[in-house]
């Protein structure tokens, strides 16, 4: 797939995913309004809709359009759980940005009591709306996808990355390992969950799950890395916000291990583990296939 390939097939995504959140955040009985707005706000202003991206490839590439079909609800799902991440990992207490693709932070734009609501029913609405899919998909795929989300988001996952975060920042240096964990927990399981979301909800048997959980991991990590480069050497127009801000706070990240070069070699190294996961989907995988490849890219 071609870059212009990939540009196209993203945009088409994207559009049909927006209109989906569009619908799920709609003004709804007993929400008050001002919350609805924040919800919007928070999840449908630019962004590149990566995770439920990722979702809807993984099901093509299981199911073809039907595997698509049937994982959009869940990947939308991902995406609020996301939105309800930035939002709060935003705030003052937290990696206190006041930016955000461009725009000023969810706490900046309303408050931070409406901040710290809006991220709360982002993350359980997301839940009603994959429960709500049941009428529809077998309960077992259903339970699979809140198993996965819920994994993905919660102690284990990236709550426990990012208290990991905070609570390493100015002493990882040199500790690889703490790292990588880091990362691991706080970006790459929710990467690593909407790939097997898209797998499960398009009825993925267990030999295509496994190929495509290790697919996960590695675009789960390649990303994390490459935005830790970015983060060192892009401006405010490519990041939406100032750059430098990891390092300034101390962060544990890959360039600050490895420096720049070894960070970009190790960008190389997990991609490559996980374009051959894929292969054997063969031209059903394209746009897994073409969305790593994007991440290398942005890395170099």
């Amino acid at each position: 797939m071609t870059k212009g390939q990939l540009d196209t097939y993203l945009a088409s995504r994207r559009r049909e995913i927006d209109a989906a959140l569009g619908r799920f955040l709609g003004p709804a009985a007993g929400r008050p309004a001002s919350l609805t707005r924040a919800m919007r706000y928070a999840v449908l202003g630019p962004g590149k809709r990566l995770r439920p991206v990722l979702a809807l490839a993984a099901a093509e590439a299981v199911a073809g359009p039907r595997g698509r079909r049937q994982a959009l609800g869940p990947g939308c799902a991902i995406e609020m759980v996301h939105a309800y991440s930035l939002a709060h990992d935003d705030l003052p207490a937290m990696d206190d940005d006041d930016m955000r693709r461009g725009r000023p932070s969810l706490h900046v734009k309303f408050d931070e009591a409406t901040a710290i609501l809006a991220g709360d029913a982002l993350l359980t609405d997301a839940f009603a709306l994959v429960t709500g899919l049941a009428r529809r998909a077998p309960a077992s795929r259903v339970l699979g996808v809140v198993r996965e989300i819920a994994g993905a988001a919660g102690s284990t996952g990236m709550v426990g990355g990012q208290i990991e975060d905070l609570a390493q920042q100015g002493r990882a240096r040199g500790r690889i390992a703490v790292v990588r964990r880091i990362h691991d927990r706080k970006t790459g399981a929710l990467l690593r969950a909407s790939v097997r979301v898209g797998a499960v909800a398009a009825g993925a048997d267990v030999r295509a799950l496994r190929y495509l959980t290790a697919y996960g991991e590695a675009f789960g990590l390649a990303f994390q890395i490459a935005d830790d480069i970015l983060d060192e050497v892009a401006d405010v127009r490519t990041l939406g916000k100032p750059g430098g801000g990891d390092r300034e706070a101390g962060k544990a990240t890959y360039p600050a291990v490895l420096g720049l070069e070894g960070a970009r070699a190790e960008v190389h190294r997990v991609a490559a583990q996980g374009l051959r996961a894929i292969a054997r989907f063969g031209t059903r995988a394209a746009p897994l296939d073409a969305l790593l490849r994007h991440v290398v890219d942005r890395a170099a």
